[in-house]
């Protein structure tokens, strides 16, 4: 049998969480800790059990599940109360909170899963507001304890990034990212920093993106289809730091240095990429950047992401039009 999974909280992420592991066919003890009389707790379970079967419903139209599956996963999404969920938690070997994005309601879920949880447990907030090491203090075993942010929708986006505290051990966070690997997820592993990476990055994109429209550069639509067909596309195949050593690290640092004069000063480059300019750290053509490529067969490594990259275009119908050749023998 599986382990069961603890997800303390059970609103959208929580539901989502739980709905990731259940599909994977883990069971999932799903903790509402708010205090509710019988009548509004049935409503709570019967609306988030219509929103998971929604989404289950909507994974069997693509493909994904059977319809006669659908029963079946919800089944392992078992809804308990404060009460009623102290024996199954401590069952569980990894616990996540996910209670909303209040202090005291983080100081609650931390205290009740201080008393009940076994004390090997893995305990992760899915917090994307507070540092782990401001929630770790919380925590009777800060050791066991870090930060674990999903991305919405959690069911369906491969990415957790997981935040380590200075306490907490190598040994809790491999047995997180095991976890999560096992239910096909791809977990990232960075110290405690606001924003994680995926929100920092972003950020700074989508704020870009908007001052675009306000300086009337271009409009919604043009920019939105310039990230889908060029920006996005790209970086689905490499990462952004891959695809500076890809092109070459003085490459953007002469961009960044023109932008920065033409534009604004925040496009000046960082320290980081100076530095790897001047000593000749620039990427596939000196075998290393930010990544290292003595060892790597270069021509080998250009044919794999090429043909990863031309795979995607064809599985988004986005490769180029090729040009039938004309047939002249039948030509008079």
């Amino acid at each position: 049998m599986s382990d069961l999974i603890g997800m303390v909280g059970a609103g959208r992420m929580g539901r989502g969480i739980a709905l990731s592991y259940a599909y994977a066919g883990q069971r999932v003890v799903l903790v509402d800790l708010k205090e509710r009389s019988e009548s509004e707790r049935q409503q709570m379970i019967a609306a988030g059990k219509a929103e998971l079967r929604a989404d289950l419903n909507f994974l069997a139209t693509v493909k994904l599940v059977s319809e006669d599956e659908v029963e079946d996963i919800l089944s392992l999404i078992n809804y308990h109360h404060r009460d009623s969920a102290k024996d199954m938690l401590g069952k569980c070997p990894v616990i996540y909170e996910g209670v909303p994005e209040v202090m005291s309601a983080k100081e609650d879920a931390f205290a009740f899963i201080s008393a009940v949880a076994r004390k090997d447990a893995v305990v992760a907030s899915t917090t994307s507001t507070f540092l782990v090491t401001e929630l770790a203090r919380l925590t009777g075993s800060p050791e066991r304890f870090m930060n674990a942010h999903w991305l919405n929708p959690a069911h369906l986006m491969p990415l957790v990034e997981i935040s380590k505290g200075e306490q907490t051990s190598a040994e809790a966070v491999a047995q997180l990212v095991a976890s999560l690997e096992a239910i096909g997820k791809k977990p990232v592993v960075c110290n405690a920093s606001p924003g994680y990476i995926v929100p920092r990055i972003q950020a700074l994109a989508m704020n870009e993106a908007a001052r675009l429209v306000e300086e009337g550069v271009a409009s919604a639509e043009d920019i939105d289809r310039a990230v889908r067909y060029g920006f996005g596309i790209r970086y689905a195949i490499l990462g952004l730091l891959e695809f500076i050593d890809w092109g070459g690290g003085d490459i953007l640092y002469y961009a960044s240095n023109y932008l920065s004069k033409a534009v604004d000063p925040r496009y000046q480059a960082p320290d980081i990429v100076v530095d790897n300019m001047q000593q000749g750290r620039n990427g596939l053509r000196d075998g290393i950047g930010f990544y290292d490529f003595v060892d790597i067969d270069i021509g080998e490594y250009r044919h794999q992401r090429l043909g990863e990259f031309v795979a995607l275009l064809q599985h988004l119908h986005l490769l180029p039009k090729r040009h039938e050749p004309v047939n002249y023998s039948n030509s008079e």
